[in-house]
């Protein structure tokens, strides 16, 4: 059988592959981080939009700007589909139709007056970062406390950066609801409320008027009892773990995401998948 020799196309498109799909080579690691930092500007972009101020004396400079970011974000959609080898399995998953739906309220403005704001959806994409948080190494050997928060660094990150995409998503939600009649009037001041409603601080100095945003609001206030719990009970968690072992010699750690391993013939790390060498 004679070995199948690759063309030009299919070797551009698995170069291409490796770029965007490669998260553990250079490139890769490179093409996340401008990718997400592209996407962090376009959402900034949309924000900045609905302060009138800013809008009125650089709206022509932020609608070029978005559009410039939307022809970006169409060709990596394309060039994802074109380099995969089952684009279906692409198109059909979670960042798939969210990479799709990041780039629709653009294009629906010419039919859909108003539907470039939605176009903060685009924070959804910036659930991409997890992958590059297990890069970050975190080191030290000083007490149990001061390990076991170590320890919980990265979950902790991980948990407020998904907080504050919470945040932008219901405040967006808010001001499309109430609007300015309500005091919501841009969508940094509208994530302001999300964020004091959502740590349960209400200052009261805006507060919803419809039913729909009265209904939001008190599921953003029931759900920030819980968020609240959840730093102490991570920390809390990696401390007693750290309390059964003998803390010189039982305990190993991660070297890629920090977690800790507690089980003694542990190879790899139960949370990324790093190798752990034995010392």
């Amino acid at each position: 059988m004679k070995n199948h020799i690759k063309t030009k196309y299919e070797i551009l498109r698995q170069k291409i592959y490796i770029i965007i799909y490669g998260s553990n080579t250079f490139a890769g690691k490179l093409f996340d981080l401008i990718l997400l930092g592209v996407i962090l500007l376009s959402v900034l972009l949309v924000m900045l939009e609905t302060v009138e101020q800013l809008d009125a004396k650089y709206h022509q400079f932020l609608i070029i700007s978005e559009w410039i970011i939307t022809v970006v974000f169409t060709l990596e959609y394309i060039m994802r589909i074109i380099s995969n080898k089952k684009p279906l399995n692409y198109i059909l998953s979670f960042y798939g139709i969210v990479d799709l739906i990041s780039i629709l309220p653009m294009y629906l403005s010419f039919f859909i007056p108003g539907s470039r704001m939605l176009s903060v959806i685009r924070a959804l994409r910036l659930l991409r970062l997890f992958g590059i948080l297990n890069l970050v190494h975190f080191t030290g050997q000083e007490s149990q406390l001061k390990l076991a928060i170590k320890a919980s660094r990265t979950k902790i990150i991980v948990f407020v950066y998904f907080v504050l995409i919470v945040s932008i998503l219901l405040g967006a939600i808010m001001y499309v609801v109430e609007g300015k009649e309500s005091g919501f009037t841009s969508i940094p001041v509208s994530i302001y409320w999300c964020i004091v409603t959502l740590t349960t601080v209400g200052y009261g100095d805006i507060a919803p008027v419809t039913t729909l945003g009265q209904i939001i609001a008190s599921f953003i206030m029931i759900m920030g009892y819980g968020i609240i719990a959840v730093p102490t009970g991570i920390v809390t968690a990696e401390f007693a773990g750290m309390k059964n072992k003998d803390k010189n010699n039982d305990v190993k750690k991660c070297p890629s995401c920090t977690t800790l391993i507690y089980k003694d013939d542990a190879r790899y790390c139960h949370h990324c998948g790093e190798k752990i060498c034995d010392e």
